[in-house]
């Protein structure tokens, strides 16, 4: 299999590396739910057309959810590509939180109708090959692309920022439909992150199948804790 060089570094702090392909050929990658308690992580990959300007297009954390709600539809309407890559529970258990953050991310990339030739990945970690390769392949051939990990790219890339907001407007439209069916732990509210009101559920109804019984606070007969948070 063709590899391209990789770099874990942020894309301002590489001097002298090769310019990046122009937009429609990029795809921004980020994820929504790394830190939670329950629910799945979901990941986008998005590829926006050249010089894209969509008034308001921001980072998902820095935008409300109506705002996200709105920007969502026109996003996958003006996008040449875009996709979604969603990881449940028990397998975030199986393979710990960063494996299946990559995992989504491959599968996000996977399901974009356009091959891109380089992907900038938010955070300060690239998607490394065995986790990307098998889903690649399935799609795009044989030769993977350059990746570049920006810490604080869906702030500054436009494609992140619209992936960011893709993956966050999935991960809480799954929460609001799984707290139907598991009432009583607020996901609508609190999206499956570990509020006073999500620890005091857990206290008082224990875990459901759509926590991971694998992090911190959530099983207290768990001898194995993964670490919580997400890529920078």
């Amino acid at each position: 299999m063709k590899k391209h060089p990789s770099h874990q570094q942020g894309l301002l702090e590489l001097p002298g590396t090769p310019a990046i392909p122009a937009a429609g050929q990029t795809a921004g990658i980020d994820e929504a739910g790394r830190g939670c308690l329950a629910g799945p992580v979901v990941a986008g990959a998005v590829i926006l057309p050249p010089e894209y300007d969509l008034p308001g297009l921001a980072d998902s954390k820095a935008c409300t959810a109506r705002q996200r709600d709105l920007l969502a539809p026109r996003i996958k309407k003006s996008a040449l590509a875009w996709g979604l890559g969603i990881v449940w529970p028990d397998r975030i258990d199986r393979i710990n939180i960063l494996q299946a953050t990559f995992e989504a991310m491959s599968m996000a990339v996977r399901h974009l109708r356009i091959t891109p030739q380089i992907l900038l990945v938010d955070g300060n970690k690239v998607i490394p090959e065995p986790a990307l390769a098998p889903q690649w392949l399935r799609a795009h051939g044989d030769t993977l692309p350059l990746q570049r990990a920006i810490v604080g790219g869906d702030a500054a890339e436009p494609a992140i920022s619209a992936a960011s907001i893709l993956a966050k407007t999935c991960r809480d439209t799954l929460m609001t439909s799984l707290d139907k069916r598991w009432p009583g732990y607020g996901f609508a509210i609190h999206k499956g992150y570990g509020t006073k009101e999500h620890y005091e559920a857990l206290r008082r109804l224990g875990p459901c199948p759509q926590h991971r019984l694998t992090f911190r606070g959530v099983c207290k007969d768990c001898t194995v804790e993964q670490e919580q948070g997400c890529l920078l």
